[in-house]
């Protein structure tokens, strides 16, 4: 059985030295201007090459995140980081938009590729295609239970990762659009401002009672206790997260993971005092997904931070040896040599003390000089020197020993510090492609149930999309015109159910299937499929990426602006591929595993719908279903009276809270691009996200 990586978080070079110090076998850090952690200590191509120096020397791999979404305008900057990246010769890069695993692929095909948690894989089906897509890795969403997490890991045929400490976001890792949207700070870029962690009141409609605060803020994960079992199913990595967090925190989570891999006890209290919102939680990894799961950084939990950090500094104060190595010294009546290999490199050092006659046999007292390894990355057992004399036995002084050993071990080190970069190839990016207007622009609608319908009002529109469990629904003369939306997540057994459904629909007349998640590219293979929102297109290059794995049109993810949009023109067969953007909706926010409504009520006494208010008195609306709570904006998009503003072939009216009539009402006024009566926001399609 492989013993699994302990990976850390790095957001600095202290960071860096805290971790690898303390002793993970692997280190996560990002490439600035393109990974998750905008706020974090990031790199450049030249730190980078030194941290991978530093790294590899002692025998630590180095993941780079490349994991944000990538407008446009960044493609040739992002090419440029993917270049940088392999010749810094690090180990792996962790991406969660196609365009960056594309350019990858052209640039340097070589280096491997890890699916980032925000491409929000937790079904087998995801991970396979992740693995026909040339992905070495997937890092598997946070809301997966141990027997979920097992059944991806024995049949997908690629390594994964799972985190194992730290914080949990209450959305679904890049499904989530709240902070983006309350305050231009996108998740999916690396700059989410942490909304999540204010206030929010939860009221159970349709009376409803107050609740606690901060219903949609987590405890930190922290599951270093089962680390043992995730080993034992074949997890390769356990991920620590907090490239945000400090070096001392960092430390303090190595330490204990190192333990948890050998089944051994560790200090829990430490960890909790390093960091935590008022305990951990492993809800889900154990299955039991309750009210206990919510907790916020209190005053307490940071004075007691404060008081740790002097003893956690002391689990990096020196570093740990670890490279094992092997030494000969030889020595003759001229002088000394010592050579000290790590199976793969030589090092050598020479000596000019002459060698007196010695009165007993030196071996023993040449072993533990050689073998004081300690304050380098090296370690030597006994086992592992070997002594050599010619027409001796002969002494020789313990600090030219010691002298010998420093030489030969820095020469060594020099030595595994060397880069190898990856090969690349010479890949020219195409020019940005600049959309006019189409002449005609068509409408497409979208309804949580068939009941919100209003069949009086649908003249003019080109789809209908409806959930797939409302198939049954839909009269046969409505469904050469309706698309069949599969769930953006599948926790548990819906996957089978979805794929059940596919299968018991693909031959009933619907126009295709909007896809929404990496999986269900696998589940659709060869049947009419189109793009929704959660597959978080925001380049042309994706774009054209989906295109050419089989979608028919690509619905463009809300954030991204009006200038942007013009830029994304994918084609298939010499034939453009349709684009579109949501012109009406209360936008989800979130979907989650975890329910803000657990803290006021149990299931039993739920009716499945529910408010959430923030500190500024905006109400939340939460619906329950399919195993996920839905979080929306109350405030609906609306560009019905803005026909021109956007250079795309379609717009979707999303309807999700509306009734009948106001669905009906809403179509009315998109097809008369009139004004929208009431409070609406026009989203970020002019002003865009940081």
């Amino acid at each position: 059985m492989s013993k699994i990586e302990i990976l850390a978080p790095v957001g600095s070079e202290e960071m860096l030295r805290a971790a690898v110090f303390s002793g993970a076998d692997a280190v996560y850090l990002g490439f600035s201007g393109f990974n998750a952690r905008t706020g974090a200590g990031n790199f450049d191509a030249d730190s980078l090459k030194e941290a991978v120096r530093f790294c590899h020397a002692r025998g630590v791999a180095v993941h780079v995140a490349l994991n944000t979404t990538v407008y446009g305008g960044e493609l040739a900057g992002l090419a440029d980081a993917v270049r940088a990246v392999a010749a810094s010769g690090a180990d792996a890069v962790i991406c969660q938009d196609l365009a960056v695993a594309k350019l990858i692929g052209d640039i340097a095909p070589q280096l491997p590729r890890h699916g980032s948690t925000q491409m929000s894989v937790h079904t087998l089906q995801g991970a396979l295609e992740l693995k026909e897509l040339g992905f070495a890795r997937v890092v598997l969403a946070r809301e997966l239970s141990l027997p979920e997490v097992e059944h991806i890991t024995r049949h997908c045929g690629i390594e994964t990762e799972c985190f194992v400490h730290g914080a949990l976001c209450m959305c679904v890792s890049g499904q989530c659009y709240m902070s983006a949207f309350l305050g231009g700070r996108s998740g999916n870029r690396g700059s989410c401002a942490g909304p999540c962690r204010l206030p929010f009141e939860a009221n159970a409609l349709p009376e409803g009672k107050p609740g606690r605060l901060h219903h949609l803020s987590l405890k930190d994960n922290s599951v270093i206790d089962k680390l043992d079992k995730l080993q034992a199913i074949g997890v390769a990595s356990a991920k620590i997260e907090g490239r945000l967090r400090t070096p001392e925190y960092v430390a303090a989570a190595v330490s204990a993971c190192l333990a948890g891999r050998e089944g051994r006890a560790y200090d829990r209290d430490l960890l909790k005092n390093a960091f935590s919102r008022s305990g951990f939680t492993s809800g889900y990894l154990d299955g039991k997904i309750d009210g206990t799961m919510f907790g916020v950084r209190s005053e307490a939990d940071a004075e007691l931070t404060r008081k740790t950090l002097p003893a956690l500094r002391e689990l990096y104060r020196r570093e740990r040896s670890r490279v094992p190595v092997e030494m000969k010294i030889e020595i003759e009546e001229g002088g000394e040599k010592l050579t000290v290999t790590d199976g793969t490199n030589k090092a050598f050092a020479y000596g000019d003390a002459e060698p007196q006659p010695a009165r007993t046999d030196p071996t023993e007292s040449l072993h533990r000089s050689l073998a004081k390894t300690g304050g380098t990355p090296f370690a030597a057992s006994a086992e592992d020197i070997t002594v050599e004399m010619d027409g001796g036995p002969w002494f020789v002084p313990g600090s030219a020993v010691n002298e010998l050993r420093r030489e030969a071990l820095d020469a060594l080190l020099k030595k595994r510090e060397t880069l190898r970069p990856w090969p690349v190839n010479e890949v020219e990016l195409p020019p940005l492609p600049l959309r006019t207007l189409p002449p005609h622009r068509t409408l497409r609608a979208r309804f949580e149930r068939w009941e919100q319908v209003p069949e009086q009002a649908l003249s003019g529109v080109e789809y209908l999309i409806l959930p797939i469990a409302q198939a049954d629904r839909v009269p046969r003369e409505w469904r050469e015109k309706t698309l069949l939306e599969l769930p953006r997540v599948m926790f548990g057994a819906l996957e089978e159910d979805t794929a059940r459904r596919i299968a018991a629909t693909q031959d009933e007349g619907f126009a295709g299937y909007e896809v929404s998640n990496i999986a269900h590219l696998r589940l659709c293979r060869g049947l009419p499929m189109t793009g929704g929102f959660g597959l978080n297109v925001t380049n042309d290059l994706a774009a054209q990426y989906y295109a050419d794995l089989g979608l028919s049109s690509v619905l463009i993810l809300p954030e991204v602006k009006d200038s942007d949009i013009s830029t994304i023109a994918p084609t298939r067969d010499g034939k453009p591929v349709p684009t579109g953007v949501i012109t009406y909706g209360h936008m989800p926010l979130m979907v989650t595993r975890a329910c803000p409504l657990q803290n006021i009520h149990d299931c039993a006494h739920c009716d499945k719908t529910g408010l959430l208010t923030d500190r500024k008195a905006k109400k939340f609306p939460v619906r329950c279903g399919l195993g996920v709570r839905t979080i929306y904006n109350p405030v609906p998009i609306y560009m019905g009276d803005k026909p021109g503003a956007l250079t795309v072939d379609y717009g979707v009216a999303y309807f999700t809270l509306e009734s009948r009539e106001e669905a009906a009402a809403i179509l009315d006024s998109i097809r008369q691009h009139a004004p929208f009566e009431g409070e609406f926001t026009r989203g970020l399609y002019f002003k865009g996200t940081n």
